[in-house]
């Protein structure tokens, strides 16, 4: 979930708006291009922060799984070669 709730001014009223599973929030009478994330829909696979956790702990099953694995180590070994030259080419 995001924490954009306290950029919210007191006394203020805001129009909330949904989008794709993003929720926005804009001051009334403020420009649309003016509003900004204040959360996302709940259980969705949409939900970045949901997924970023998901996808780190998923690397990092990896990561142990690859210590008994000599298989899936040398993979481990090719990506971080790669992750190192594709650096290098930007």
């Amino acid at each position: 979930m995001v924490d954009n709730m306290g950029s919210l001014k007191p006394g203020a009223t805001y129009i909330y708006e949904r989008n794709e599973g993003i929720i926005y929030a804009r001051e009334m009478g403020a420009d649309p291009q003016e509003r900004f994330v204040v959360g996302y829909e709940s259980g969705k696979d949409y939900d970045p922060v949901r997924n970023s956790i998901k996808e780190n702990q998923q690397w990092h099953e990896i990561r142990l799984a690859a210590e008994t694995n000599p298989a899936l180590q040398e993979a481990m070994d090719r990506v971080k070669v790669l992750y190192e030259l594709s650096k290098k080419d930007e």
